[in-house]
């Protein structure tokens, strides 16, 4: 009997601990560089993370970010100079889109 109500007791425990930590759900932020072909790479850059993804035909999707603030940088083609956008905010399991980003030579 003491055996069977210490198996139970682990299989509770067990099963509240499934059901105690919530899944993050990771969004995604993407826009578009202006002129297409003069930028290479954009970058996400948080507290706590740095993502990047190549930049093909001026469009650009940063996946598998987790909720918060961001700074995106655009790493450009010189002449070009590399730009940076502060303050933009994933939301849990969102796309956010940063919009048309122009680069300055």
């Amino acid at each position: 009997m003491k055996a069977k109500g210490l198996l139970l007791a682990a299989i509770v425990i067990a099963a509240a601990g499934l059901f105690a930590f919530n899944s993050i759900t990771e969004g995604s932020i993407k826009g578009k560089v202006s002129p297409a072909d003069a930028a290479v790479r954009a970058w996400a850059e948080s507290s706590s993370d740095t993502l990047n993804v190549p930049i093909q035909s001026g469009m650009f999707e940063i996946g598998n970010a987790k909720p918060g603030t961001y700074k995106i940088v655009i790493e450009a083609k010189p002449p070009y100079k590399n730009t940076s956008k502060d303050g933009v905010v994933v939301a849990d399991g969102q796309p956010t889109d940063v919009g048309e980003i122009v680069l300055n030579k």
